[in-house]
């Protein structure tokens, strides 16, 4: 029986001499990059292209304004009908529709409260994707009255300190009858004056829903 060859001109386990080995995992790791880059580079793409650039599809048009970065709402608990709540963790999985405003609730207010409400309505199957918040931000609360004009509506105390980070990250440039839309991820993505297009605000929630993989 003749000795075993040693050296490079041993085989390896898998019958490859470790030159044949060598190639071959870099012929993998080739086959891993274009495969990354192929799924990969598409999605950073449109990423880059929709949350940098505003850049958007020809004949696509967004009805409220993008908030450019979205803008990542802080944790905050506030009081609510069951306890204290962070508004991150009411709409974590769900996207929100969300009015800040304070109590009494005007009629700028009302009308805002009755557009989220009529939007969500309308959304159909997908309404229970959709929640809605009021945080009040002075003069909190008759839940009692909200509760029975507007069912299902999620009141949520604003008024107090702890509430400031929160309320800073919403622009107040806006109409008192501003509408924001906020992502199942807590982020502050756009808003819209509900006076001026309601239905608007369905077009765009429809999209969003539509392309949405999470919420």
């Amino acid at each position: 029986m003749a000795p075993p060859t040693s050296g490079p001109e041993r085989g390896t386990s898998a019958g490859l001499t470790p030159r044949q080995g060598a190639e071959l995992r870099r012929r993998n790791l080739r086959t891993v990059a274009a495969l990354g880059a192929l799924f990969g580079v598409p999605i950073a793409a449109s990423f880059a292209l929709y949350y940098g650039t505003g850049w958007s599809p020809a004949g696509h048009v967004n009805h409220g304004e993008l908030i450019e970065p979205p803008r990542p709402l802080p944790a905050v608990s506030l009081p609510g009908a069951q306890g204290l709540t962070a508004v991150p963790r009411v709409s974590a999985e769900r996207w929100a529709l969300v009015y800040v405003g304070s109590s009494p609730c005007d009629a700028d207010c009302r009308f805002a409260l009755q557009v989220m409400r009529d939007t969500r309505l309308d959304l159909g199957n997908d309404m229970s994707r959709v929640v809605r918040l009021f945080l009040v931000t002075a003069g909190c609360c008759d839940r009692a009255s909200l509760a029975r004009a507007d069912p299902g509506l999620i009141v949520l105390d604003a008024s107090g300190s702890s509430a400031r980070r929160l309320l800073d990250a919403f622009p107040r440039t806006g109409p008192d009858a501003t509408i924001f839309i906020v992502d199942p991820l807590g982020n502050l993505m756009m808003r819209y004056d509900s006076r001026r297009d309601p239905m608007g605000l369905l077009e765009d929630l429809q999209r969003l829903l539509q392309l949405s993989h999470i919420g």
